[in-house]
């Protein structure tokens, strides 16, 4: 029996001894739901064992006899080609962060109450919320890392999920304590994909290739997968700076000063043999006394006297610090070829620099292979015991081309129509990463789209975006960036960017969890902030618990209670991108309309019917606007219909008899037309 309908009967066997005092945000109801709700003030208490089989009781019941839904869902619809991400909505989520809520509203924040109930998020919350991702009619959920993490060197309350301990093993934190020992996170995990493609979603995971937790459980069986320094180099340990070089990327022009500066050398000398190598049978004997020892690292560390060494950025003279709670992948075990000029290759120890790190650039003659293997297995695992329908590949672009490439070949061989994202951030790189053989990039909207001024914002939905070969995410925010909410407009230049991104050529319209709420927080800050810190602490008031935290390293709770919020926007836009898919499938069908620096107008026209969304950038004035629709359709007569008015939805409709729309759009406002 699938493990939706096992789950599903627990639930129903619980519900007797299930109280209504389970809190939830309004957002979380869904429509149809036919359980007993209690209302105290604005707040919504459910009995969570009904709650949650009432929601997975609708998704049974509308989904197909004899299908096997824990398969893709390329594989339940026969689809063979990975095109359907171009005109998808994604909505990306933090598990641990999304789906937590203050379920005993009588206290503050706990991962777990006093009631027993899971506060911070989990598996099972992520299947409650469907519904809720339904609204915006998405078709695609994507989750940051769910592997098993590591809390050692962790730089907050909790550990980065891209700290990953174990590649093989989803996030046991991720368990509900309403399962209580009936079911694995696995297992949960699971019913979660199997729930997503009853409701027509695909499930996305980020995954991690190039580093691990400095604790990975590869460790134990393979040290000499990793690279070691002494441990009395850890504490203030730092990337060298290289003097002579700015802040640049290693290349063969600039390896030799790299290698010929005082403080590389000083660093090269802090690294040390794995300890297998050092002395193979006490090594051995470790094995068996601490192979079941969850602090593993710091018997080696006191034995061996040596630690597994952080990461740190492939740029020289990065300012930003060395990543404590991650090291990198020994994916070679030789050094690199272009550094052995430069080293005693016989007594270097292996060691992390610039050209190391960037090992697509600076191989070494020979592979680690079996780490190779096992790497290129991740993504097929999750495939073939989960389902899942796609993947972003961290960094992948900073991999070995060959490693790459077999990566994202095994992926395809088991599903064709599997959709894997590059992080590539250059939009230049679009036809290297196709070459490669991603279907899409992260890109940099979330970037180009606050800098209205500058003149990127015009450029990138004129020029960038509609020359792509590949789709790229289209939004105005990521996990890593500043909340768009932040920006200049605040919510106004939110609600803009909401509707252009719905609309964006080449695009995949993206959700980042709690763009929707107006959420200040960041979820990280490794993306666009100048400041670190300041960007902690600056948008949100000192009383609020959460008053600094980064739901990447935190314990952290989306303010789902909100008075201000784009729910309503973001489901009619949703509907809007429905009815009009087909025709942004093609980018031909594309066109930018230029009347002034804060004017634009993107339509898009197939020859039968059209999408005209008018865009004033300017947050004072409102902006007049006269577009000759006959210039592109060849048409005098046109009906119009405005489908979104005020970021509300429009009710007008009327015929033009001399092919020119004319309206004014209000300060910051972007008006959705239909055209026939």
């Amino acid at each position: 029996m699938p493990i939706l309908s096992e789950l599903n009967k627990y639930l129903q066997s619980k519900i007797s001894q299930g109280k209504d005092d389970y809190a939830i945000p309004k957002r979380w109801m869904p429509p149809n739901y036919t359980g007993k709700v209690k209302l105290a003030g604005r707040k919504f208490f459910v009995n969570p064992y009904e709650f949650i089989s009432n929601i997975i009781d609708n998704l049974l019941k509308n989904a197909g006899k004899d299908v096997d839904y824990s398969k893709p869902l390329s594989f339940i619809k026969n689809v063979k080609e990975p095109d359907w991400i171009r005109t998808s909505i994604l909505y990306s989520a933090h598990v641990r962060a999304t789906a937590a809520y203050v379920h005993d509203q009588t206290t503050l924040f706990v991962p777990i109450d006093e009631k027993g109930y899971t506060e911070s998020g989990t598996f099972l919350k992520m299947l409650m919320l469907i519904p809720y991702f339904s609204t915006y009619k998405v078709d695609s959920i994507y989750l940051l890392p769910i592997t098993q993490a590591s809390s050692k060197f962790k730089k907050g309350e909790v550990g980065s999920p891209y700290a990953v301990k174990n590649f093989f093993s989803v996030e046991k934190d991720y368990h509900d304590t309403l399962l209580e020992n009936e079911f694995t996170p696995n297992e949960e995990f699971g019913a979660f994909v199997e729930a997503a493609h009853m409701a027509g979603m695909r499930v996305l995971l980020d995954f991690v290739p190039r580093t691990g937790s400095r604790d990975n459980d590869l460790i134990l069986e393979h040290p000499e997968w990793f690279y070691w320094i002494d441990i009395d180099e850890m504490n203030g340990f730092a990337p060298p700076k290289v003097e002579g070089l700015g802040f640049v990327q290693p290349s063969k022009e600039n390896l030799k000063i790299v290698y010929n500066d005082e403080q590389v050398k000083n660093h090269l000398k802090k690294f040390r043999w794995d300890p297998r190598t050092q002395n193979p049978q006490k090594w051995e004997n470790f094995i068996k006394l601490n192979k079941d020892n969850p602090d593993f690292l710091d018997e080696i560390a006191r034995e061996f006297k040596v630690i597994t060494v952080p990461g740190f950025s492939d740029w020289i003279n990065d300012p930003q610090p060395a990543w404590e709670d991650v090291t990198f992948l020994r994916l070679y075990l030789s050094h690199p070829e272009e550094a052995l000029k430069y080293i005693d290759e016989t007594n270097q120890p292996p060691y992390v620099l610039f050209d190391v790190v960037k090992s697509s650039l600076f191989p070494g003659k020979e592979k680690n292979a079996e780490l190779w293997n096992l790497i290129a297995n991740i993504i097929p695992f999750y495939q073939k015991n989960f389902g899942i329908d796609g993947a972003r590949l961290d960094m992948g672009h900073a991999l070995p081309d060959e490693l790459e490439a077999e990566i994202i070949k095994r992926a395809k061989e088991y599903d064709p129509a599997f959709v894997i994202i590059a992080e590539e951030l250059n939009m230049d790189n679009h036809l290297k990463a196709k070459k490669s053989g991603y279907d899409g990039i992260l890109g940099n909207s979330w970037w180009a789209e606050p800098r209205i001024k500058e003149g990127w914002f015009k450029k990138f939905i004129s020029e960038v975006a509609p020359k792509l070969s590949l789709p790229t995410f289209a939004t105005a925010e990521t996990p890593d960036t500043p909340r768009a909410v932040t920006r200049e407009g605040e919510e106004t230049f939110s609600k803009l960017t909401a509707v252009v991104n719905t609309f964006m050529p080449n695009g995949i319209t993206f959700i980042n969890s709690g763009y929707e709420l107006f959420e200040p927080q960041p979820m990280n800050t490794g993306l666009d902030v100048e400041d670190p810190v300041e960007e902690r602490f600056k948008n949100l008031p000192s009383t609020d618990q959460f008053y600094g935290k980064l739901a990447f390293f935190d314990w952290y709770v989306l303010h789902w209670d909100t008075d201000h919020h784009m729910v309503k926007l973001l489901s009619l836009l949703g509907t809007l991108k429905e009815e009009v898919k087909d025709l942004l499938k093609n980018s031909n069908n594309y066109h930018f309309i230029d009347f002034s620096d804060d004017a634009s107008a993107m339509f898009w026209w197939n020859g039968e019917k059209g999408v005209v969304i008018a865009i004033n950038t300017n947050f004072k004035n409102p902006y007049f606007f006269d577009i000759d629709l006959g210039y592109y359709t060849w048409k005098s007569e046109h009906n119009i219909q405005t489908k979104l008015e005020n970021y509300r939805r429009g009710e007008s409709s009327w015929n033009v008899q001399d092919a020119h729309l004319r309206v004014t759009i209000n300060p910051g406002e972007a008006r959705v037309f239909f055209v026939y």
